[in-house]
């Protein structure tokens, strides 16, 4: 039994040396919710303009209504977005805002990454 222990503790030294690299232990605090492209897009999109209708931000991403569903509602579901139904006439409206807390997460994202922007360029 003394073997497959020892294999164990050799498998995980590799493991602790990349942790201790800059770049991969950045890559854990890393907001995975935001940092998936079609929801960094989406947030960002949100940031610079208050509100949007679905119809408005799929075309501007070109991405599908069942992409956009998905991930919008990811961002949702983390807090992240607000989502507001209503109708116009007769007609279904969807519109998204970001959060106070989904703009404090996209600050904290675009943080960390120019901070591992200045730590690769220091090298």
């Amino acid at each position: 039994m003394a073997e497959p222990a020892r294999k164990k503790a050799a498998r995980r030294a590799p493991e602790a040396a990349k942790a201790s690299s800059p770049a991969t232990s950045a890559n854990h605090s890393l907001d995975r919710v935001i940092h998936e492209r079609v929801r960094l897009a989406i947030v960002s999109a949100l940031a610079v303009t208050p509100a949007m209708s679905f119809n408005d931000l799929k075309k501007l991403l070109r991405i599908t209504d069942g992409n956009l569903s998905v991930h919008a509602r990811r961002l949702e579901e983390a807090g992240y977005l607000e989502c507001l139904k209503s109708f116009e006439g007769r007609l279904p409206r969807t519109e998204y805002r970001l959060t106070p807390a989904g703009k404090r997460a996209l600050q904290g994202y675009l943080d960390h990454m120019e901070a591992l922007i200045r730590a690769t360029r220091a090298r």
